[in-house]
């Protein structure tokens, strides 16, 4: 071969390598906007649908659901049957579920599309991580990485203000159209220039643990979801929170006697792991837990339009776009741990400054905190993957990166079920002196934590306006104030379990 044609097939082989990463960054990107997008117009979609508080609630979680209790297991599978097999097949019908959503007729079809986006998602981002592992070395690789990173980044800023334009031109169930534009982009691509690979030892998949795990998540979420309406000493809600725990402790008998289990509890054994998946949990409570909650507040309760709404959020999501990539930087003078827990207390404080912003203030009071949030999340966001393989032996990285993700994705789904419970029953402790009928209580509070201020001033017409107003707004401010302080604590343990051994015993 003449030097003439090898550097032809190496520039060959860096434009099909290039397609490769486009095709994982556009699905990684497709991601957060199915995630947060709809949230702008939930209220409108609950309209819509006839939903109730609870099934509105459930058009997130069941989303989160199904994506990070089914990550391992579609490594797994993408590993044993094919990953470019395994990406087109869920690109493929994440693009077609996202249009399927724009007719569903119901509550409960919308939601349970949902959660098979959510099991698409999973099987493409595993498949997608490992077909770039397979196309990626060294150095290479983890700028590959670094690019999937920023590209979730970018669906998280572009999201809600997308959203709110297309929602106010053409209505909700256009939405989903750029979600499909993406992965009907990502699928072709991957389909002409991915190469397939297996791994060869994948033989068996761990379908017990898969289901315990699943289940397990399923039942706790929906004990959480339950319980403001229900009553938390509700039999049904009892049972629901016996089964997830019963569920929990059969996944690790399980785990511990699988001869290629899903998870490998040894890890745990390792405290700066233990520290990543603290690390991993935290954003949902200081960050994640807000990009659906407040955009549902603006809209219903603040009175803001769509498009408004989006362009407020877009204070908090921005900054992802490019500080990241400077806490990569700043670990030439600082430690990741220092990093990691000073930007966890910079959200801590802007959560509690939002907390203390009324409602109907408008934009101006609104972006201040939010840009304190936004910058606080982006430097643990910029290391935290990194932390994920690097804290433990390097035979152990594939799996640890798993882990990681499934307790990101599964702790945010749990992270919103609480909060939005949390919300709700604060909103109906400040309701319940109000009402001339304590029963509805729950109800009203319910409505107002979904941001239907409408059907929560129809339950009570003996309630003025304003005051409903404040009853929700005092109920936001105690969430932010948990929200804060869950926030700081993490933030204390993560900057003591990830410090190095040796400074550790210094």
């Amino acid at each position: 071969m003449t030097s003439l044609e090898t550097t032809m097939e190496i520039h060959s082989l860096k434009r099909r390598s290039a397609a490769v990463l486009v095709a994982v960054c556009l699905a990684s990107a497709s991601m957060p906007l199915a995630f947060t997008g709809p949230t702008i117009a939930l209220p409108a979609i609950g309209a819509a649908l006839g939903g109730s508080p609870v099934s509105i609630s459930w058009a997130t979680n069941a989303y989160l659901l199904t994506f990070g209790s089914l990550l391992l297991a579609a490594g797994a599978i993408a590993d044993r049957y094919g990953r470019k097999r395994v990406f087109a097949i869920a690109t493929g019908a994440f693009a077609l579920l996202s249009l399927m959503l724009a007719f569903a007729p119901d509550m409960t079809s919308f939601n349970l599309i949902r959660a098979a986006q959510g099991v698409m998602a999973a099987a493409a981002m595993s498949a997608g991580m490992a077909v770039l592992a397979q196309e990626f070395q060294g150095p290479g690789q983890l700028r590959a990485f670094s690019f999937v990173g920023m590209s979730f980044g970018v669906g998280l800023s572009v999201a809600p203000i997308a959203s709110g334009y297309v929602f106010e031109l053409f209505g909700w169930r256009s939405i989903f159209a750029l979600v499909v534009a993406f992965d009907v982009a990502a699928f072709l691509i991957g389909i002409v220039f991915m190469a397939e690979s297996r791994d060869p030892e994948a033989t068996t998949i761990d379908w017990p643990g898969s289901v315990s795990f699943t289940v397990a998540l399923a039942t706790l979420t929906t004990a959480i979801l339950e319980g403001p309406g229900r009553g938390w000493s509700d039999p049904m809600v009892v049972t629901f929170f016996g089964a997830a725990a019963a569920l929990l402790v059969a996944f690790v008998v399980i785990e511990r006697r699988v001869s290629r289990p899903m998870l490998d509890l040894d890890l745990f054994r390792y405290r700066q792991f233990v520290g990543v998946q603290l690390l991993a949990a935290a954003p949902a409570y200081g960050f994640v837990v807000l990009l659906i909650l407040l955009p549902i507040r603006l809209v219903g309760i603040d009175g803001m339009s769509a498009p408004e709404a989006g362009q407020t959020m877009l204070a908090m999501s921005a900054p992802l776009l490019l500080l990241p990539l400077l806490a990569g930087s700043l670990t030439r003078w600082l430690s990741p741990a220092t990093l990691c827990g000073l930007g966890l207390v910079v959200t801590c404080v802007g959560v509690f400054w939002l907390g203390q912003v009324p409602i109907g203030a408008g934009a101006a009071d609104l972006v201040p905190p939010l840009l304190v949030i936004g910058l606080g999340i982006s430097f643990p966001w910029g290391l935290m993957d990194g932390l994920a393989v690097s804290v433990v032996p390097k035979e152990r990285a594939g799996m640890a990166a798993g882990i990681f993700g499934t307790v990101r994705v599964a702790g945010e789904g749990v992270a919103l079920a609480l909060a939005t419970a949390l919300l709700s029953g604060l909103a109906q402790a400040r309701v319940l002196p109000l009402i001339a009928q304590p029963e509805a209580s729950s109800l009203i509070a319910e409505r107002l934590a979904t941001g239907d201020f409408g059907g929560a001033s129809a339950l009570a017409p003996e309630v003025s306006p304003p005051a409903l107003l404040a009853s929700y707004g005092h109920a936001f401010s105690a969430l932010t104030l948990c929200l804060a302080t869950v926030t700081l604590i993490t933030a204390l343990v993560v900057f003591l379990s990830l410090r190095p051994p040796a400074a550790h015993k210094a």
